[in-house]
């Protein structure tokens, strides 16, 4: 129900009142620990209602420019209250969204892995379709991407490619991503233009600044170093420069190969392995509490959380939510973000 209640402005104007008047008491320093948080709680109430004040100005703009519009009937503007509106609906769609995310590292950046399911050169097409369809998101949103590790398939796309996504609430609006996702389509590789199903696996984890929180041992670590195999230079492709860092505790393997410098690429693989070791500890936790009240856990390989259908249909259909698209080439051009908002409702309705 959360999202009803999103521009409540006059309750949260209430509890600014409220809360100013405690920060006025004449006691309050009293407790220093229970002044903060009361502070904290302030300002963040402040900083939600900001915006949404904004989009209440914008709304009653664009009202006013609706009764100029109808009365001149004039078609510039007209065309410019059109353009305004489809701004105001994507900010407004924008705003809810980033309401859902509340998550401990919503707010941090995402290391993101695809790999390449069973299937060959299908399957790697379709792990390089689904690189692109990020990346595409990421440019739409201003988000940096820096490439840590891409293998190259046989014959075409990628067997495996592990890449950070950089911005604000990177990880909260992909973690959902995490999961087998499914594709059908008549493949380009089959001369007799038969159907095909390919897998693909994408698995994301939160880029945690906090290093401290997974103590790696040196003499856990084994470190390699080889030629890489990739594009990025002259310089790259013939100095021992890739990095490939094997966790001998637990098997994790991590492999950096797209800087030139072999210490910038151990760095980045060093830091990719302190996250999926987090990430490690935070899904064993939880698989812990969730054998002690007796739940089922699903074989992620095996349950895909979505299917995209290219023929002899079009539909792109995420089985968690249920909320599906026939536009696949906007999906596939980077338009996930009614996706990412059905599965943040879909988590929130769950908690």
């Amino acid at each position: 129900m959360r999202s009803e209640t999103i521009f409540d402005v006059a309750g949260r104007q209430r509890r600014i009142a409220e809360m100013e008047e405690v920060v006025s008491a004449p006691d309050l320093w009293d407790d220093p620990e229970n002044a903060q948080k009361v502070l904290q709680s302030l300002s963040q109430i402040k900083d939600q209602l900001e915006p949404i004040l904004a989009l209440n100005k914008r709304s009653k703009e664009l009202l006013e420019m609706v009764e100029l519009v109808s009365e001149e009937q004039d078609p510039e503007l007209i065309a410019e209250l059109s353009g305004d509106t489809e701004r105001l609906i994507k900010d407004v769609e924008k705003f809810e969204l980033d309401t859902l995310l509340s998550g401990p590292n919503d707010n941090a950046n995402a290391i993101v892995e695809i790999n390449s399911g069973a299937g060959g050169t299908e399957s790697c097409d379709w792990a390089q379709m689904l690189l692109r369809m990020y990346l595409r998101w990421a440019q739409e949103r201003n988000y940096e991407v820096e490439i840590a590790d891409e293998l190259q398939g046989d014959v075409a796309g990628l067997k495996s490619v592990t890449f950070v996504v950089s911005g604000p609430n990177a990880y909260g609006y992909l973690k959902g991503e995490s999961g087998v996702h499914r594709l059908v389509r008549i493949s380009p590789f089959d001369a007799n233009k038969r159907r095909h199903t390919s897998f693909a696996s994408v698995d994301v984890i939160p880029d945690v600044k906090d290093e401290g929180e997974v103590e790696i041992n040196p003499d856990d670590l084994r470190i390699d170093t080889y030629r890489s195999s990739g594009a990025g230079g002259q310089h790259v492709n013939k100095t021992d420069s890739a990095v490939r860092i094997t966790h001998i505790p637990t098997g994790i393997v991590v492999s950096c190969q797209n800087e030139r410098s072999q210490h910038k690429n151990r760095a980045m693989a060093l830091k990719v392995l302190q996250a999926r070791l987090m990430e490690r500890e935070r899904r064993e936790n939880e698989a812990k509490m969730a054998e002690l009240r007796g739940e089922q856990q699903s074989i992620e390989w095996g349950n895909q959380i979505r299917s995209y259908v290219f023929q002899p249909y079009t539909m792109i259909k995420d089985h968690r939510t249920g909320y599906e698209t026939g536009d696949v080439i906007r999906v596939m051009d980077g338009a996930i973000d009614p996706f990412l908002a059905a599965y943040l409702k879909w988590e929130g309705r769950k908690n």
